[in-house]
């Protein structure tokens, strides 16, 4: 037994085994701090009113701070590193290394530019180039976006940052044109004298339609555009809860308005 605890106290008094065990609480520290500070920081950009988005590359950047001051500890005071002679040094090869990862420092900066300048943020519905859809969530390299369908695609924060964007009108809101011919709507045997009855009998029968496929949260709204030979042209525009089903609610509305109108 006694040279057992002999052999544990040479152990623990050994110096290296004192850096370790220091580095290794200086790192479970930082992991909770990592955590805490990552919570903290996606309850603060839920309040309303916060003007930041709530995306994931702010965390990161929080994380990834974190991790550098508790790594900066670790090594200056635990093993005797001086880190700034070592950030002096990856300065120097970060030209070097750079040039090796262009693109991925492309997208880093791009998806700080487009964050911080506001110009994208979860919820958002975007068209880059031939892909369109909501923005689900803004990494350190790409953007994710579901589309109507609920595909989801991913684009390089590189592309959003050089490329020209279009902020389109609210995923969830349903439009569907209409024409009414001259003979008027079923069950009528001349065009309705009153257009007011015409636009609420439009209406009643798009929200019945769409209310079965999601809730009607927004109108709808009748927007008669032209008169014409073939009869009075317009649109329907309404806006539902659930922004995946608009093709379905769209789809729901023309049948029942084709049943409507004969």
């Amino acid at each position: 037994m006694g040279e057992l605890f002999l052999a544990f106290q040479g152990i623990v008094t050994n110096k290296f085994f004192g850096s370790v065990f220091w580095g290794v609480l200086i790192a479970a520290v930082t992991i909770v701090a990592s955590r805490f500070a990552a919570r903290a920081i996606r309850h603060i950009l839920r309040r309303d009113g916060n003007p930041l988005p709530t995306a994931t590359i702010i965390v990161n950047i929080v994380r990834a701070t974190i991790w550098v001051i508790g790594g900066s500890i670790i090594l200056d005071s635990c093993f005797g590193v001086n880190t700034s002679s070592l950030i002096a040094a990856l300065g120097v090869g970060g030209i070097a290394v750079s040039l090796g990862f262009q693109d991925t420092l492309a997208n880093l900066i791009g998806g700080l530019q487009v964050t911080f300048m506001g110009i994208v943020k979860p919820g958002d519905n975007i068209e880059v180039g031939d892909e369109r859809g909501v923005v689900q969530d803004v990494t350190w390299r790409h953007t994710t976006i579901r589309d109507n369908l609920g595909q989801t695609v991913i684009i390089p924060n590189s592309i959003i940052s050089t490329t020209a964007l279009v902020h389109l009108l609210p995923a969830n809101r349903v439009i569907v044109p209409f024409a009414i011919p001259r003979e008027g709507v079923a069950g009528r045997e001349t065009p309705p004298e009153d257009v007011d009855e015409l636009s609420r009998a439009i209406e009643d029968c798009a929200r019945e339609a769409a209310a079965e496929v999601s809730p009607v949260i927004d109108g709808p709204r009748v927007y008669f555009a032209e008169i014409d030979v073939l009869g009075i042209r317009g649109k329907v525009i309404l806006q539902i809860e659930n922004a995946s089903q608009v093709a379905i609610a769209a789809d729901a509305v023309v049948r029942a308005l084709a049943r409507t109108v004969g």
